[in-house]
């Protein structure tokens, strides 16, 4: 169903309780609309392909309820299958955020990491005016960039898959990295 090499993800601004996420394709038509549940122990949000919640695609639920190093299965949520799962790397993400790609097999397979430690410690310590950039990693390959657009009101990812021209990430995987570094990383700053 993700088939693009590029999308945008944007996070609702006016939003009390939960979260909400749209992701763009690079024409600007809507790809995924994602809800993420307020008051719940667990983090728990579900994809859907349209705002009005009609079509479930995927959903990305954490396994505990406080886990430093919280882990993330994401499921199709058509099937029921677990395409893979993000962990956060807890103390290591204290400096410079760092989540492992796993697979359905819990197999590490890749990682997403903030791009430099001296830009974390800088948005950490002085400022979040810093835009964040994360590079993602199939074993050595490089295959997905979420890079945050310079905005103090609207936070934006763009997210760029098109190094991936052998198809190593799942695009589902892929998205939902994007959307929980929006949705978790985006609050400690």
């Amino acid at each position: 169903m993700f088939t693009a090499p590029k999308y945008q993800l944007r996070k609702k601004f006016f939003k009390l309780v939960g979260a909400d996420f749209d992701i763009y394709n690079e024409d600007g038509t809507l790809a995924a609309f994602c809800h993420q549940q307020g008051f719940k122990l667990k983090e728990a949000l579900t994809c859907y392909s349209d705002q009005a919640k009609t079509d479930a695609l995927f959903t990305i639920q954490a396994r505990n309820i406080l886990d430093f190093g919280a882990t993330y299965d994401v499921t199709d949520a058509k099937t029921g299958e677990v395409v893979g799962s993000l962990r956060r790397k807890g103390l290591k993400s204290m400096l410079q955020d760092e989540w492992m790609i796993l697979n359905n097999k819990e197999e590490q397979i890749g990682i997403v990491k903030e791009d430099s430690l001296a830009l974390a410690l800088v948005r950490r310590m002085l400022t979040n005016l810093v835009p964040q950039n994360y590079d993602g990693f199939i074993g050595d390959q490089y295959v997905a960039d979420f890079k945050q657009n310079f905005n103090p009101f609207v936070y934006k990812l763009n997210i760029d898959f098109s190094k991936d021209t052998q198809g190593l990430l799942d695009r589902r995987l892929g998205l939902a990295a994007a959307i929980l570094l929006a949705a978790i990383e985006g609050k400690q700053k």
